[in-house]
């Protein structure tokens, strides 16, 4: 279950194709909040927090882990999990490797067969945008885990859209659209400064993934190989089914 989790929720930072999204229906209610999001993180060459993550399913079960995350443009990103155990998640913009040191393997898939879902953190990286993440965009009735915050309630797109050939302009705004397995995906953002303080990811069969972040810092130098990995001597492969 752990390796679907982290391959459940990130590759629509790194899965990047040249499309034109329809716009969304943004509620006025959530568009100063969005516009706040998209403007905090666009700009940014590179981004490094704490997360903690959380599982939850409709047996009630709670399984929580965190790390630092590390993210770079274009699309790439290093998950470092330090408790419970250490685990490694790795997009160089590619290929995706998810190393697990106690179980002697690392799982790899090329980015676009990944089956990750991470997409409101393709914000992080300069591209994607609110309106062609989300089908519909409004204010959700959850509350916040922080006084002054608001959380948007994105409904994500189930359909790709079609677009032109690429050009400079359309490939580094644009992303491919999710699939149906998502029934909505909860951000929670400081409406002042746009920060993003929580990602929940809400499926089918009462399933939530949530990633809560802390402690941001932008631009800093990051070293190339942060986002490349090398399997250690003895580590098995697995090719990820395509």
């Amino acid at each position: 279950m752990k390796q679907t989790t982290i391959f459940l929720l990130s590759s629509a930072l790194t899965i990047i194709i040249p499309v034109k999204s329809a716009r969304a229906d943004i509620n006025p209610r959530a568009a100063a909040a969005a516009r706040a999001l998209e403007a905090r993180y666009h700009d940014a060459k590179t981004l490094e927090a704490m997360f903690l993550e959380r599982y939850s399913d409709s047996r009630q079960s709670l399984q929580a882990e965190s790390g630092r995350v590390y993210f770079s443009r274009p699309g790439r990103m290093r998950w470092e999990y330090e408790a419970p155990e250490q685990k490694l998640f790795v997009s160089d913009g590619k290929t995706v490797w998810f190393y697990v040191p106690s179980d002697h393997t690392v799982t790899r898939a090329p980015l676009k067969q990944s089956t990750d879902w991470r997409t409101p953190l393709a914000l992080l990286t300069g591209k994607a945008r609110l309106s062609q993440l989300c089908q519909s965009l409004d204010l959700s009735a959850e509350a916040p885990g922080a006084q002054g915050h608001v959380v948007l309630s994105c409904r994500p797109r189930g359909e790709k859209a079609k677009g032109k050939g690429p050009t400079e302009d359309n490939v580094e705004g644009s992303i491919a659209p999710v699939d149906h397995q998502f029934d909505e995906v909860l951000l929670e953002v400081d409406p002042q400064s746009g920060e993003l303080a929580d990602v929940r990811v809400l499926q089918p069969g009462g399933i939530e993934l949530e990633y809560r972040f802390g402690n941001w810092q932008e631009n800093l130098p990051l070293v190339e190989s942060l986002f490349r990995f090398q399997a250690p001597a003895g580590v098995a492969i697995v090719e990820q089914p395509k």
